[in-house]
């Protein structure tokens, strides 16, 4: 059963194993709330799951150790089984998705595991992982619904009640549960009036889904770039201890985790992937009651593929504002690009590319469109720029 007691324990054996994160104070990314974060994407592994995974392999009976363990994971989960058993002189072996980043996959090697690729989702890699662990007699390291895991992460709520005391609400991410079970069991049961939020991808919402219908349900699909928490079906345990402990769970778009990632990267200097910005991105999107209130929201991995942060930081500059492509129909005659060039210049915008082509068979036979790819600082200066090309007369489509 899990209790406070094996939280605390937890706490006492990952010391000198896992890194005691910082707390951070940010006061511009939510105007408003004394907001904090609390950097496990600083973490050993680059992640909060080395945690759960150390504190679950430390209680292995020897036996158990003996047949080598096996795991199922997106990518944070098998680093953290990986290097925990590799500390401890035990076999790993990790079913992780095909659609694993790229990274995380080189990394669990790195750490010193056996990887098997798996078609489909997390939950098919936990359908192979559940058949191998039958036919072989692994020790299997479950990455959510285990209670020596729960209790390992839950030693991340000690640590945010010891550096802020008076915290008022905690913003957790939620893929199958693991991490908002122990972390919330861990503040409630020291702090009650503490508010623990969750947030899941709206493209994966299973524990949203199952705590509103009041059991437990499996999605169909999943889809987000959080991958982190893409999750079809939430644990039984973690069920469980979320309608229990938990005060609300809500959802964020793609477009809203990766406006938060790009944020982070700004004004913090911090990487996140998906599933560790989806707590910054409810706060920054209003999607829980925070104003005006200290709120710790919890980063829980920056294990992000490089060639998938390119493509976020794209659509975070596009989300926020920060790039705009406008296309404006013109008469095609000299000096028409030199006066468009010339009002976006004045409006403070910086074009960063051009497209100019004849118009089609149904336009205007003199007629030629523009489209103009620029750098702006937020939507209304894209307001300012649209308003000042239509004031001149110009046609924006």
């Amino acid at each position: 059963m899990l209790t406070l007691d094996k939280i605390y324990h937890a706490s006492y054996v990952l010391k000198g194993h896992i890194r005691y994160t910082d707390l951070i104070h940010s006061s511009d990314i939510c105007p408003g709330t004394d907001l904090y974060l609390k950097t496990e994407n600083l973490q050993v592994t680059g992640a909060f799951k080395i945690r759960g995974a150390f504190y679950k392999i430390s209680q292995l009976s020897e036996d158990e150790k003996s047949r080598g363990v096996i795991a199922c994971s997106a990518g944070n989960h098998a680093q953290g089984v990986a290097l925990a058993s590799t500390r401890n002189g035990i076999k790993s072996l990790i079913c992780l998705p095909d659609g694993a980043p790229i990274s995380k996959v080189e990394a669990t090697k790195k750490y010193g595991a056996q990887v098997k690729l798996v078609d489909g989702t997390y939950d098919d890699a936990y359908e192979e992982a559940l058949r191998l662990y039958e036919k072989e007699g692994y020790t299997f390291i479950h990455p959510f619904d285990d209670e020596d895991v729960i209790a390992g992460q839950g030693t991340i709520g000690l640590e945010i009640l010891e550096q802020l005391p008076d915290v008022e609400c905690v913003i957790v991410p939620i893929g199958g549960g693991g991490l908002i079970s122990g972390v919330a069991m861990a503040v409630k049961k020291l702090n009650p009036n503490v508010k623990v939020y969750g947030v899941q991808a709206s493209g994966a919402p299973s524990m949203q889904q199952a705590i509103a219908k009041g059991e437990r349900i499996t999605l169909d699909t999943v889809s987000t770039i959080a991958d982190g928490i893409a999750v079809k079906t939430p644990g039984e345990l973690t069920y469980e201890l979320c309608s229990k402990y938990v005060d609300e769970v809500v959802t964020v778009t793609d477009d809203e985790i990766s406006s938060a990632i790009l944020t982070l990267i700004e004004q913090q200097k911090l990487i996140t992937e998906g599933a560790g910005a989806v707590a910054v991105a409810a706060a920054m999107f209003n999607k829980v009651p925070i104003e005006g209130k200290k709120t710790v929201c919890l980063l829980s991995g920056g294990n992000i593929d490089v060639n998938i942060l390119s493509r976020v930081i794209k659509r975070g500059l596009l989300k926020s504002g920060r790039t705009y492509a406008l296309n404006i129909e013109l008469i095609d005659k000299p000096g028409q690009l030199k006066g468009v060039s010339s009002i976006i210049a004045e409006t403070g915008a910086n074009v960063i590319a051009i497209h100019h082509e004849r118009a089609d068979a149904n336009s205007d036979i003199n007629g030629c469109y523009l489209r103009v790819v620029m750098e702006t600082r937020n939507y209304e200066h894209i307001e300012q720029v649209r308003s000042a090309l239509k004031n001149a007369g110009y046609k924006i489509s």
